[in-house]
């Protein structure tokens, strides 16, 4: 039987998936007139449709009637990449009885697990992993699933990953690594934990970013609190700035007194020939402008 060109048998089969109806599905496919892994225009087959849809029945179904575990929509994607997305752990693991492999890849290098640690599903995660997934896998820009879990600050499951070895400084191809990506996000939680297992603490993203430069420009002070106690650097970066430039820039005042308090120079000369002072005073920031200038007395008459 073709399965290049959906006939009206193949809408009802998607359908019939897509709502769950095993009874439905039982009696189109004992008709012959039907293939169960029949596609449409994007791939798509049944079975995807009633994982995607946490129909564990009608994917129960399917598996009886001989559907393809592994088949994949144009864009990589399998059931199993769907199932985990949607949090449906005992379909992850009937599918995975049935031959789904664990880490296929979808065309831009994401695997179930990479989708069940950005969604959240810790269960899932545990599931795939005691199935054998691979924890330092990555996608085609280098993300890992525990730079994914730290993006999105799932504690839970970045502990997971961090007691099957998972490596803590696997980088993007930008640079970035799961510390840095917390640090942006502003998940102090992440930060502290992640520092504690031994990440480095002045990872630099390709721009010349650290982690610490992030936080600062984006303000996140409970992340600069925790970044400090492992003595980040606070002085020019690769990238021609330092953090209180950073500061400077975007007038957070509470980050500026942490900076300061550590050890931060107002007087710090960047790339540009400018200091965090001159930055703070080119961009109207007069909270800060009058904070360094205070610090900067302070420092002079104590000479």
């Amino acid at each position: 039987m073709s399965m290049k060109k959906e006939s009206p048998w193949d809408v009802e089969l998607h359908l019939t998936a897509a709502r769950g109806d095993a009874k439905r599905l039982q009696v189109l496919l004992d008709s012959g007139r039907v293939h169960v892994d029949c596609k449409d225009k994007d791939g798509t087959t049944p079975l995807i449709l009633a994982a995607a849809g946490g129909h564990i029945e009608a994917v129960t179904e399917l598996l009886q009637q001989g559907a393809d575990p592994n088949a994949k929509r144009l864009t990589g994607t399998t059931s199993l990449f769907f199932a985990a997305q949607g949090g449906y752990v005992d379909i992850v693991s009937i599918l995975i009885e049935h031959g789904a492999t664990v880490d296929s890849c979808s065309i831009d290098g994401g695997t179930p697990l990479f989708v069940a640690c950005q969604c959240g599903h810790f269960d899932v995660v545990e599931c795939l992993i005691d199935r054998g997934a691979n924890v330092n896998a990555h996608m085609k820009d280098g993300a890992t699933a525990l730079f994914i879990a730290a993006q999105n600050g799932h504690m839970r499951i970045l502990e997971l990953l961090l007691s099957h070895g998972t490596k803590i400084d696997a980088s993007r191809t930008d640079g970035a690594t799961p510390l840095w990506i917390a640090a942006q996000m502003g998940h102090d939680h992440v930060v502290r934990r992640l520092l504690k297992a031994g990440a480095k603490v002045d990872a630099t993203r390709h721009d010349g970013a650290t982690p610490l430069f992030k936080a600062a420009h984006k303000g996140h002070t409970a992340v600069i609190g925790e970044l400090l106690k492992y003595r980040p650097s606070l002085g020019i970066l690769p990238n021609g700035e330092s953090a209180l430039h950073a500061t400077a820039l975007t007038g957070h005042m509470t980050v500026a007194r942490q900076l300061v308090g550590a050890g931060a120079d107002p007087l710090l000369i960047n790339q540009e020939g400018l200091t965090p002072l001159q930055l703070a005073v080119r961009h109207s920031q007069t909270q800060i402008v009058n904070y360094f200038k205070d610090k900067v007395r302070t420092r002079t008459a104590s000479r």
